[in-house]
């Protein structure tokens, strides 16, 4: 894989790429319980997958996308975390990172479900750091607002056009932003833990409020 190449070439000693689909719970336990010996016992969980479709009300939107993006956003991330989660209290160690959204502290039309599911990460979040005290796993939510990645693209389904008008006119956060921000919690001494991140571009206020020269779609 592309990623993999890159990731040893950047001097990690190791890397394991493997292709699993978060929504399927069978499929999630048997990948990780294949994990080669050196990989199997986990430290770090970043649930990064996630995504948006549509930008349509409830009423008319398909239910399709409904069951997409909750199955994903919300099930994904409570299938990796139980598999993982049980490890790291037997260990003693670890931290979990769930990337939300900002999504998960408002809400804009034509986006209800989605940010239903980045609500509920928030609570799950919240809620897992509950259930783990007493053990030393830490938990964090990372939050970003608009962010330039392939999310407008996967949200449109692949309308390149209506995507590029997500970030036309304005400067976005980029991926290497939330990775610094996932990183700078990941590296707090062991006392502290970071339980939410919220950030955006300088350029965003609210997921509707973006300055810019002329007016476009709201995101995540």
């Amino acid at each position: 894989m592309e990623l993999a190449d890159t990731l040893l070439d950047d001097g990690a000693a190791g890397v394991y790429p493997f292709v699993c689909d978060v929504r399927d719970q069978a499929a999630v336990s048997e990948s990780l319980s294949a994990l080669p010996n050196e990989f199997a016992d986990i430290d770090v969980l970043i649930n990064n997958a996630g995504l948006a479709r549509s930008l349509t009300g409830v009423h008319e939107q398909d239910p399709g996308d409904f069951d997409e993006m909750i199955d994903t956003n919300v099930k994904g991330l409570l299938y990796v975390t139980r598999a993982v989660a049980p490890g790291m209290v037997e260990r003693a160690r670890g931290h979990i990172v769930n990337i939300g959204s900002t999504a998960g502290h408002e809400v804009y039309a034509g986006g209800t479900v989605y940010c239903a599911s980045k609500h509920a990460v928030g609570a799950i979040t919240r809620g897992l750091k509950i259930d783990l005290h007493g053990t030393p796993i830490r938990v964090t939510t990372v939050d970003p607002g608009m962010v330039e990645t392939d999310f407008s693209l996967v949200r449109f389904r692949g309308d390149a056009e209506r995507s590029a008008g997500v970030y036309a006119d304005t400067r976005p956060l980029r991926a290497e932003d939330v990775a610094d921000a996932v990183m700078w919690c990941l590296t707090r001494v062991d006392r502290v833990n970071i339980a939410e991140v919220i950030m955006t571009s300088t350029d965003q206020s609210s997921a509707t409020l973006v300055h810019r020269t002329k007016p476009s779609e709201p995101n995540g």
